[in-house]
């Protein structure tokens, strides 16, 4: 073997150090994501304020007045617990559309380091925000009466579904941040996702509905996820709730991905 062949052998492969500067690019995006949420207060503090006013709201105003065959704090609490991802996603998009519209794309580009990492970023640090969100609001339901009746087993299920359905909204957040040229209309954009949980059996049981929004109701993909949910939480029947929440989570993660990947290309496309 020649020494130009040997030299080949042992020179050493430069992938494990482009991977190697791939994952420390991710981590010094999701570093980037948290410190924002941290310092992001007002934004913080109301994702987490609202659903716990909502909370309250339903159980000790409304919770009176409506028959579930239950304890309503038992009922509503579910539907709480997700709505709390409905409002950390109007920070997310609004994050992603700052970034896109404020010159800091531009920078990370002239940067030796993976841009798509930027997004990765704001999907981490959502999760980590909204994860939050939700223990603190399950621990004031917990104080204010809410038991669930839960094996460890069916917390891990709830945890799985819960932590499935903040994914999808996440990237649903960083879609309509993408599609945003402002701020204020990538907040607007999210309002859909803050109305759905109110037209699904989050608060009401749908049969209890007009027939047009009856049907609504049914088929939207809160109302399975929210009644997989209660139903590991509370030993309620989940029937086949369960295979459509997954269903419709992972179709909506298979549509907005790839699409949040494309329109992140295309704006940063030189």
């Amino acid at each position: 073997m020649s020494v130009l062949d040997q030299t080949r052998v042992d020179r050493p492969s430069p992938r494990p150090r482009r991977l190697s500067w791939t994952v420390s690019d991710a981590a010094v995006m999701i570093d980037r994501g948290m410190r924002h949420t941290l310092r992001n207060g007002d934004a913080l503090f109301m994702s987490v304020f609202l659903p716990i006013m909502l909370l309250l709201l339903f159980v000790y105003v409304f919770g009176g007045a409506i028959d579930v065959g239950t304890g309503y704090i038992n009922y509503v609490v579910p539907g709480i617990i997700l709505l709390c991802a409905g409002f950390g996603a109007a920070t997310t998009a609004v994050g992603v559309t700052n970034d896109m519209t404020t010159g800091i794309i531009d920078r990370f580009r002239s940067l030796p380091i993976a841009t798509w990492t930027v997004v990765l970023g704001h999907v981490v640090a959502s999760m980590a925000r909204n994860l939050f969100a939700t223990g603190l609001v399950l621990g004031i339901a917990v104080a204010i009466g809410f038991r669930p009746t839960a094996s460890p087993l069916d917390w891990v299920g709830a945890i799985a579904v819960v932590a499935l359905f903040i994914l999808m909204m996440t990237w649903v957040s960083v879609m309509f941040g993408l599609i945003a040229k402002t701020a204020d209309a990538a907040s607007g954009f999210t309002f859909f996702i803050l109305f759905l949980p109110y037209v699904s059996s989050a608060f009401v049981p749908t049969d209890t509905m007009p027939a047009a929004l009856h049907g609504f109701a049914e088929h939207q993909p809160i109302t399975p996820i929210i009644e997989t949910v209660r139903g590991l939480l509370m030993g309620t029947p989940i029937g086949n709730s369960w295979w459509i929440a997954l269903l419709w989570c992972a179709a909506i993660l298979l549509v907005v991905v790839p699409i949040s990947s494309h329109l992140f290309r295309s704006r940063t496309r030189v």
